[in-house]
């Protein structure tokens, strides 16, 4: 099996695992949504800690601190992503799921007009569709449910942000998962511990089941980040594109199938100029993307 290969494997598992994750937080689903964010931060941290001791790499965590800047964006990355994991948790545990993977679908739009306000970048014409068809999906969507979807357009723009400003700090995942989940780990170990003091901590509390899923959700969001790191190194970018709607596909087949969510025809509609907008604005990245590459 050639490089290329297994680099595809591992980020199609990589997205296939996102894609499951509703499975696992809904198996917490018992829990206070803090209490799991808490805690998958908390055990995050001690994974990533393993890991990078294992691996030896140690230095290049020392070179990500020596450069003060990079500090500055991962204290703010850091609560970025914790919103983010809150608001997809609580999403996932309230039958939300479906809602949820709009906002991932509707992400690399949103990056489009991130890109377009803080780095200058020109909006293609296509681009520029492919942000109209959403935009005109969501309305619809809105207007048909009275409500904006705010946890789909919250999970988007905390996510979209966080990648760009983790694109600014020179750091690998593992490496700025270690900055972002450090930040944050204290906050919450001792939120962790005030809880157990007064007797209303789920851990060690309630079952072993639950004490394992709790510790797991370190694990669970390391593993899809190390397969994705490994992929992504060996695939071309544009595979890397079409690859990354596996995730909130997986999640929208979770939540209509698996948990039974409302999925009406608002929502086809609202998702389908949705997926429009992503086919377009894909094969136009990748017709890019191969203009760019010698033949």
């Amino acid at each position: 099996m050639d490089e290329s290969t297994r680099g595809t494997i591992s980020t199609i598992t990589a997205f296939f695992l996102w894609g499951i994750f509703p499975i696992y937080w809904k198996a917490l689903q018992h829990v206070s949504s803090t209490q799991i964010l808490a805690h998958r931060v908390v055990w995050s941290l001690v994974f990533v800690i393993v890991l990078l001791s294992i691996q030896r790499r140690w230095n290049e965590v020392k070179s990500v601190i020596s450069f003060y800047p990079n500090v500055s964006i991962f204290l703010v990355t850091s609560f970025l992503l914790g919103g983010n994991w809150l608001i997809y948790i609580w999403a996932v545990n309230s039958n939300q799921i479906v809602e949820a993977s709009l906002g991932y679908f509707i992400n690399p739009l949103v990056n489009i007009c991130l890109g377009m306000v803080f780095l200058r970048e020109r909006l293609y014409r296509s681009q520029f569709i492919s942000v109209l068809l959403a935009f005109v999906g969501v309305l619809f969507l809105t207007l048909q449910y009275g409500r904006l979807p705010w946890i789909a357009f919250t999970l988007a723009i905390t996510f979209g942000t966080y990648g760009l400003l983790r694109k600014t700090a020179k750091a690998g995942s593992m490496v700025g998962l270690l900055f972002d989940t450090g930040f944050l780990a204290p906050i919450f170990l001792l939120y962790i511990l005030f809880l157990a003091a007064h007797g209303s901590g789920a851990f060690v509390s309630i079952n072993l089941k639950t004490d394992v899923l709790l510790i797991g959700a370190g694990v669970v969001t390391a593993v899809p980040l190390l397969l994705f790191a490994y992929g992504a190194r060996r695939i071309q970018y544009s595979t890397v594109g079409f690859l990354q709607y596996i995730a909130p596909t997986g999640q929208l087949l979770v939540g209509v199938f698996l948990y039974r969510e409302q999925f009406t025809r608002a929502h086809a509609i609202a998702f389908g100029l949705v997926w429009v907008a992503l086919f377009l604005y894909s094969t136009s990245t990748f017709v890019a993307y191969k203009r760019r590459i010698p033949s």
